[in-house]
């Protein structure tokens, strides 16, 4: 439950259109819902203004359809990361408006329009195009949490002169999350460019001594550059949420 179906709620209970025992039935489940296998946490949209997410990869087709049938009844908009495109076309097959984006293995379904939150305009770069992946896995968290939301791909340091012609959208962006791998040196060079916040998502692309995105990641840790975070590897999604939380702000 949100803070717009609360209020709701609360307005009907006030004008007497439902009972204070009908609205205590709908409000027992309010802190959280065990399923046996999952606690599912319905309070956390009024604790931290999301819902919580699903994480796909290691739950069943059916433990997920089953989160998903409890988050839609209580009337909330649901995020599904890392869900191959098996589990995604048996989900599909219940939740068929619900939308489904093979390259960042996200899914999603609304239950109701997502409002527009955003002060300002999320920028989402990475060095390379094999870095898309984890950076459209931010992008439609981003979009999903009420942002507008744009990207600037391939533009690593190998060819700095990519990155340097796109100056002003550097510079008019409210939050920016770079995405980069091999050694990870984009966000340090974005970071001393803009007065904006950067967030870096290092990730597992590379040869043998990227060791998974470690190199990546120990390099964005070391940014020399001010107002660089960082995020885990591959972790587009944390990038996409602490930008949406920014963004508000």
């Amino acid at each position: 439950m949100d803070f717009r179906k609360l209020e709701d709620l609360l307005k009907k209970v006030r004008s007497g259109r439902t009972s204070i025992q009908e609205a205590m039935a709908q409000l027992k489940s309010l802190p959280f819902e065990d399923l046996g296998y999952a606690r599912i946490d319905h309070h956390r949209s009024l604790r931290k203004g999301f819902p919580e997410v699903i994480w796909g990869e290691g739950k069943t087709s059916g433990q997920i359809l089953s989160i998903m049938k409890q988050l839609k009844r209580k009337g909330q908009n649901i995020l599904i990361t890392r869900l191959e495109e098996k589990k995604a076309k048996a989900i599909q097959k219940i939740f068929s408006k619900s939308r489904y984006y093979p390259q960042s293995k996200v899914l999603t379904y609304l239950t109701h329009p997502v409002k527009s939150e955003g002060k300002g305009t999320i920028l989402v770069v990475t060095a390379g195009t094999t870095d898309i992946p984890v950076a459209e896995e931010a992008v439609v968290t981003s979009q999903f949490m009420g942002n507008r939301v744009e990207t600037l791909y391939d533009v690593g340091v190998a060819g700095i002169h990519r990155l340097l012609s796109e100056r002003e959208r550097l510079e008019a962006a409210r939050v920016l999350i770079v995405v980069a791998g091999m050694e990870g040196a984009l966000p340090s060079v974005i970071g001393g460019l803009v007065d904006r916040p950067v967030i870096a998502v290092p990730t597992s692309v590379g040869y043998g001594t990227s060791f998974g995105g470690i190199t990546a990641l120990l390099a964005m840790l070391n940014s020399c550059a001010s107002g660089v975070a960082v995020v885990n590897i591959d972790n587009g999604f944390g990038a996409g949420y602490m930008a949406s939380l920014i963004n508000r702000m």
